[in-house]
């Protein structure tokens, strides 16, 4: 009689399985791994005093003003978190954005505050003019055609990187997308003595629609037009490369790519192009569709919060700036 082959006949000899068997070999044998260090928290500071403003599509983030900052950087202290990304909100607007370099504005006040309080935090200031500008654009806009003029923008943006040096800023972080801003700021940085200071490079920034609930909360968008024309189009991969190597060339000292979860691909692709310490930026479209989606039941957060920031990690970030960095810490101490 014929012999019928069942699956019961055959047993396999390879069994990955095996290695997943508990928590502890699961752990053990991890290849990536993600820790609250790793971890970068934004803070959005305000001109002024004794306030703290809420930010709607931004749940558990709040604009703060300086002395509201002791609390917040008690519970980062804690959490182990060693990095704080600073944006600025400034009481006035001009075209120009001079707030940005205003040595008593709200960054340069917010990093000397930090560093008073908390030494060894590493303070990361963003270097743009969108906060500051009354019509909401990266740079001066010119005067005939009314487009942002690049090679005029970049000495200021060299001077609002000096005040954030002078004030005490560990890093600075352009994030204008203009061409030559790494070189324009290193020049700025090293001619005001600054040679220690690093430059984290916005190098990869895309023209993103994940930037929304950022542009509330930073109070940054532009009253005309986008941003098109000096962020990159979202379907550019090499691109992203060209940037990179440009803004290594001019003397970065780190490189980010932004946002972070729709540009996995363009991580991995960054990051096998050069040895810098690579960066990315889970940005405010990304947590406000996690957390809407977890008020309303339909994802595990933890977990699901903690999946998008491992990916991240996994594609080739040694850094990431993410509004989940106090949540994620605590999860991590917890073992989610």
């Amino acid at each position: 009689m014929e012999t019928l082959w069942t699956p019961a006949a055959v047993k396999p000899r390879v069994r990955p399985r095996r290695l997943r068997r508990t928590a502890q070999l699961r752990e053990a044998l991890g290849e990536t791994t993600l820790r609250a260090a790793q971890l970068v928290h934004p803070l959005f500071v305000r001109e002024g005093s004794g306030g703290d403003w809420p930010i709607a599509s931004m749940p558990g983030h709040a604009q703060l003003t300086v002395d509201r900052l002791d609390a917040e950087l008690g519970e980062i202290d804690a959490l182990g978190i060693r990095s704080v990304l600073l944006f600025g909100i400034p009481d006035a607007k001009d075209p120009s954005g001079s707030g940005a370099w205003n040595p008593s504005g709200p960054v340069p006040r917010a990093i000397a505050a930090i560093k008073r309080r908390s030494p060894s935090l590493v303070v990361i200031a963003d270097v743009c003019l969108c906060e500051y500008t009354s019509h909401g654009h990266c740079g001066l806009l010119d005067d005939v055609t009314g487009a942002v003029s690049n090679d005029a923008t970049l000495t200021l943006l060299a001077q609002a990187a000096a005040a954030y040096a002078d004030a005490g800023a560990d890093i600075v972080a352009p994030s204008a997308m203009m061409d030559g801003q790494v070189a324009a700021i290193r020049a700025g940085l090293d001619d005001a003595g600054h040679t220690d200071a690093a430059i984290l490079a916005y190098a990869v920034k895309y023209a993103s629609a994940f930037y929304g609930p950022f542009r509330e909360a930073a109070q940054s968008a532009p009253t005309f037009g986008d941003r098109r024309a000096y962020q990159m189009h979202a379907g550019n991969a090499r691109e992203a490369l060209r940037e990179a190597r440009l803004d290594e060339e001019e003397g970065a000292d780190m490189l980010m790519v932004k946002p972070a979860g729709p540009y996995l691909d363009i991580i991995q692709r960054v990051r096998a192009e050069t040895d810098l310490p690579l960066a990315a930026y889970q940005v405010s479209g990304e947590y406000a569709m996690l957390k809407a989606a977890a008020e309303r039941g339909w994802i595990d957060e933890p977990r699901a919060a903690m999946e998008s920031l491992l990916g991240i990690r996994r594609a080739g970030a040694d850094l990431v700036i993410t509004y989940y960095a106090k949540a994620a810490a605590r999860w991590l101490a917890e073992g989610v």
